[in-house]
């Protein structure tokens, strides 16, 4: 075999390049900025629902943006910190309301999240170990998460009817009410609020806890268990400490979920909610275009905006240090 033979044996037997690599290649400007314009399409979509009408809240907020000036909203009169003094105002209605519906908010946020964590929770743990049927049973648990929000909030709004309701129909079978129930008006009303938003959540959190659980080794559970550790020495000192990263993002989020919450009591009140399931978001709502006073309910909607921030900041710093310290 002669030297040029030996030479060029290498290169026909080495791989030859995608097409479309090579052409990357000879393209370095298309290289650079394809990923910039792979990300267009989403940071458009995100400037256009999400930015530009936050921005154009925050103005409305500094306006006295009324009916009158519907037709002509550009020229409506400056107001300054007008519409946040009325909204803080605790002496008059306004502000009142406002507070009122602030202080359900806060009630109705912490019990849900709670609720729908310790419910994701224990089916979490209970569906960890292998047993026949256990994926047929995690599939049956995600479908609140899966069914779309109105479709099961109306499936509830007609469960909760005092009448004709599957609810009241099941308390008088098993005897535990003497009576028809108003579940959807009168004190009820935040009792059923809860229940609904926890059934809708909590499949999220067990989603998320579950998945969590996976990267725990098990030889964890099983050294504990040969030195004698029982099933809730094993949650509270293997998966709880494991799961702290995952609950810090997902406490956080439900509360933010909940506290945002509009759907819910739309659906499952209407227009008319009663003052114990009034939370902040539905009352910005009918603040805005039932007394068509934009101006105010801008405020509010600023307002709340600076209350979520508040609370994101101060939870992750807290939990920030804490995690440091650990």
């Amino acid at each position: 075999m002669s030297l040029a033979t030996e030479q060029a044996s290498p290169a026909a037997t080495r791989p030859a390049k995608p097409k479309s690599k090579r052409r990357l290649e000879q393209r370095p400007g298309l290289n650079r900025w394809l990923p910039y314009a792979l990300l267009a399409p989403a940071v458009l979509l995100e400037l256009f629902i999400h930015i530009i009408p936050m921005l154009v809240g925050i103005w409305m907020s500094f306006v006295k943006l009324t009916k009158f000036f519907i037709a002509n909203w550009s020229s409506a009169p400056g107001a300054g910190l007008g519409n946040y003094k009325v909204a803080l105002d605790f002496n008059n209605a306004v502000g009142q309301g406002l507070l009122k519906s602030f202080g359900v908010t806060v009630v109705f946020s912490l019990v849900t999240v709670a609720f729908s964590w310790v419910l994701g929770m224990a089916a979490a743990v209970a569906l960890q170990p292998e047993f026949r049927g256990r994926g047929i049973v995690r599939t049956l648990f995600l479908v609140p998460y899966a069914l779309p929000a109105y479709a099961g909030i109306l499936t509830w709004n007609f469960m909760l009817q005092r009448d004709t309701g599957a609810v009241n129909h099941v308390l008088e079978q098993l005897h535990l009410t003497d009576g028809k129930t108003f579940w959807l008006i009168g004190g009820n009303a935040l009792i059923s609020l809860i229940t609904v938003a926890g059934w809708k959540l909590w499949t999220f959190a067990f989603l998320t806890l579950m998945a969590g659980m996976q990267s725990i080794p098990r030889d964890l559970y099983e050294a504990a268990s040969v030195d004698g550790a029982g099933n809730i020495r094993q949650w509270r000192n293997i998966t709880l400490p494991s799961l702290r990263p995952v609950n810090l993002v997902l406490v956080l989020v439900l509360f933010l979920w909940t506290f945002s919450d509009f759907n819910t009591p739309y659906v499952l009140f209407g227009t008319a909610q009663p003052p114990a399931g009034d939370l902040i978001t539905f009352h910005i709502y009918n603040a805005s275009f039932l007394t068509w006073n934009f101006g105010t309910g801008a405020a509010m909607s600023v307002l709340l905006l600076i209350f979520l921030m508040i609370v994101t900041g101060a939870y992750l710093l807290v939990t920030g240090r804490r995690s440091r310290r650990a």
